[in-house]
C-alpha cells in the first residue's frame, strides 16, 4: 500500500540531486512534443526542496517546454505524413480532427489555453504545426501559457508547500490509488 510514498520519497530525493534541472529541463522539453509525464511531477518536489530556487525552476522548466513545443510544431508542420499512421493506430484521429477544430474556432487561444491546463498539450504543438498556425503567435501563446502554469506551481509549492508536507505524506498513498482508480474507470468506460 505505501507504493505512492515510496515515489514520492524518491522524487524529493531525485529533485535534490545536482543535476536535477537538468533532468527537469529534459522531461519539460520531452514532454511538450513525445514525453507522457508532465513536468510538474518534478518541478513540485524541486520546488518544496529548494523554495528559494522555486522561480529558477519554473524558468527551466518554461524555456525547455517552448524548445520542446517548437519540436511538436516542426513534428506537426513537416512530419505529419509520417506520423500519421501512428495517430490512426491509436484511434486519435477523431481527437486530432476535434483539436483542429478548435484551432479553427480559437486560434492562438486555445494554444495558451493548452499550456496552461493540464490535457497533454503535444496535442496541440503538433497540431499547431499541422494547421500551419503563424509561428510567432504560437511562441507567445505557449511561453504565456505554460510559464503561467509552472510559475503558478512553483509559487504554490514556494509559500505553502512545506506547511502541506506532512499531509501530502500522509495521503499520498490514497491520492495515488484514487487516481489509478480513476484511470482504470475511464479506460473501462472508453472500451464498453
Amino acid at each position: 500500500m505505501s507504493l505512492f510514498s515510496s515515489l514520492y520519497q524518491k522524487t524529493l530525493q531525485w529533485a535534490q540531486h545536482p543535476k536535477a534541472p537538468w533532468y527537469l529541463g529534459g522531461i519539460s522539453f520531452a514532454e511538450s512534443s513525445f514525453f507522457p509525464i508532465p513536468p510538474d511531477v518534478m518541478l513540485m518536489p524541486m520546488a518544496l526542496a529548494k523554495p528559494q530556487q522555486a522561480f529558477r525552476y519554473a524558468w527551466i522548466t518554461t524555456l525547455f517546454s517552448l524548445l520542446g513545443g517548437l519540436l511538436g510544431y516542426a513534428i506537426g508542420y513537416w512530419l505529419l505524413d509520417v506520423i500519421w499512421p501512428l495517430i490512426e493506430s491509436l484511434n486519435y484521429v477523431d481527437k486530432f480532427r476535434q483539436v483542429e477544430d478548435f484551432f479553427a474556432k480559437y486560434g492562438v487561444w486555445i494554444v495558451f489555453a493548452a499550456g496552461f491546463s493540464p490535457i497533454p498539450y503535444k496535442l496541440f504543438t503538433i497540431s499547431a504545426g499541422a494547421t500551419g498556425m503563424a509561428l510567432l503567435p504560437f511562441i507567445v501563446a505557449s511561453f504565456v501559457g505554460r510559464g503561467a502554469r509552472f510559475f503558478l506551481v512553483a509559487w504554490i509549492m514556494k509559500i505553502g508547500g512545506e506547511r502541506y508536507e506532512d499531509k501530502i505524506r500522509q495521503w499520498i498513498d490514497w491520492l495515488g490509488w484514487l487516481v489509478v482508480a480513476l484511470i482504470v474507470m475511464y479506460l473501462a468506460v472508453k472500451l464498453l
